[in-house]
């Protein structure tokens, strides 16, 4: 007997719909590698119908007092609370993200993320009024930008696409949410969550509406002639190909693309302690963070030491099913990025050594081992690009100017971390290196009061805080004259 495949649909206007014309993808489970669910693959007519809806639902909310958004967002982030488990459950088997981690580091973290831009909400700030001019007074006005087109990732679906319609309707816009083709279950069900509280509190439900889809669908959606902004969680050739497109009428453009972290670490650090961090920051959620601390820089004269203490922390590593409390992380999300990390191995010069890991684990599903790979260079592939797996490179640095230079000479520059003792040279480092984000003594940890968000092909624009928050408004000078 063959299992029916489950059913996913677009949100639109506050129902729910198959794409116009009836074409469908299938969702796979990547613990497995079989397909559990189909999903609509939406065409213009569905992304002219979510954009008809959003615009359409945009004045009333934008003119609601702050309170009023703030009220949806808290409900929004108690229904998360109350909905956990379906949540965490719809998460874990489109993404193959352990249960237990799902729920102790993902819904906390996007509850309380919810909750700051509910606050935010009433928090918008200016300069003060004044007189520029004689007999004139001017004021600012901070207005949301209007209609948003989101695209949401495969790494994150449910938390990114927090972090995208949170600030977005904190701040008075409407929003048309696109999830990656391949995961777009959690985000399915945010919008029956999102739609049900609008209802409850009398709100248009085309507030928010979420388009499954390809890179076609996002497409189609960014040049738009609706949109005011368009906002993309992905890679750096889809930020180049959403500028681009966003450029023919000069839309606004958020991009949060990819990262290649450096690792600096420095002869006087805690070994054992850093390699503890650094292995879990670098194979959580199986390496596929922008953030991920998968690009190590060792000083040359603990390297060999770091080097085997790292190799032990990676076969000490486990990978596995869902259901296992003990692993710390599942298989990549799908079968082109199983490809693409085998790909990077495959391709490894001979001057580079494999010092754990490296294979494809298990016989089913798309799991591969923690590995360490030592003996690189600076112009190595490996080095240079974003493998986006359980993959963590050594390479070995003299000193700090060498390892300022080799931290900085990649094209990404998202986020990075020094381990040191030395508190003036940690303080040296951070000014030197140029990423959006500097850790000392640590790596990924992240809070929604500060922001998020690189330079160079990492992309432009922030997530999380007041300034991920700014990024969705726009700001209106008006001029009294005080004649009456």
């Amino acid at each position: 007997m063959t299992t029916a495949l489950r059913r996913l649909r677009n949100y639109i206007d506050g129902e729910f719909r198959d794409a116009a014309d009836g074409r469908t993808t299938e969702v796979v489970n990547p613990e497995t590698g079989e397909a559990y669910a189909t999903a609509p693959l939406s065409g213009a007519a569905d992304v002219d119908t979510a954009m008809a809806a959003a615009e359409a639902a945009f004045p009333a909310w934008r003119d609601l007092i702050p309170a009023e958004r703030q009220k949806v967002l808290l409900k929004v982030a108690d229904r998360f609370e109350e909905r956990a488990e379906e949540l965490i459950a719809a998460e874990s088997e489109n993404c193959g993200k352990p249960i237990a981690l799902v729920r102790s580091e993902e819904i906390p973290p996007m509850v309380d993320q919810i909750r700051f831009f509910a606050g935010a909400a009433r928090m918008l700030e200016g300069r003060s009024a004044g007189e520029y001019m004689d007999g004139f007074t001017s004021i600012i006005r901070r207005e949301p930008v209007g209609v948003c087109a989101q695209v949401a990732p495969w790494n994150y679906p449910m938390m990114m696409a927090v972090w995208k319609f949170a600030p977005a309707l904190a701040a008075g816009n409407t929003v048309v949410l696109k999830p990656s083709d391949t995961t777009p279950a959690s985000t399915v069900l945010i919008a029956e969550i999102i739609g049900g509280v609008l209802d409850e509190l009398g709100h248009s439900r085309g507030v928010f509406n979420v388009v499954c889809g390809d890179r076609e669908t996002g497409r189609l959606m960014v040049e738009h002639k609706t949109p005011a902004m368009a906002s993309i969680t992905g890679s750096v050739r889809a930020g180049m190909q959403v500028a681009e497109s966003a450029s023919k009428d000069l839309k606004r453009v958020h991009l949060e693309l990819g990262g290649k972290a450096p690792v600096v670490v420095f002869e006087d650090t805690d070994i054992p302690k850093a390699v503890e961090d650094i292995a879990t920051a670098g194979y959580f959620n199986a390496g596929q963070d922008c953030t991920a601390a998968t690009r190590v820089l060792v000083q040359e004269s603990i390297h060999d030491e770091f080097v085997a203490a790292l190799a032990k922390a990676a076969s000490e590593t486990k990978t596995g099913p869902v259901d296992d409390e003990d692993v710390l992380y599942g298989p990549l999300n799908n079968a082109n990025q199983l490809a693409q990390v085998k790909g990077f191995i495959e391709r490894l010069p001979a001057h580079a050594k494999i010092e754990a890991g490296g294979e494809q684990v298990g016989e089913k599903g798309y799991f591969f081992a923690p590995t360490v790979v030592s003996g690189l260079k600076q112009d190595d592939e490996i080095v240079q690009h974003e493998v986006f797996g359980p993959v963590i490179t050594v390479q070995s640095f003299a000193d700090e100017k060498q390892a300022v230079e080799w931290a900085n000479g990649v094209e990404y520059a998202l986020a990075s971390s020094v381990w040191t003792k030395d508190h003036a040279r940690a303080m040296r480092m951070s000014k030197a290196l140029d990423f959006g984000c500097v850790w000392i003594n640590t790596h990924i940890p992240l809070v929604a009061e500060m922001p998020h968000g690189g330079f160079k092909k990492s992309g432009y624009g922030k997530d999380l805080s007041a300034y991920g928050f700014d990024d969705y408004t726009r700001i209106k000078h008006v001029m009294t004259s005080l004649d009456g």
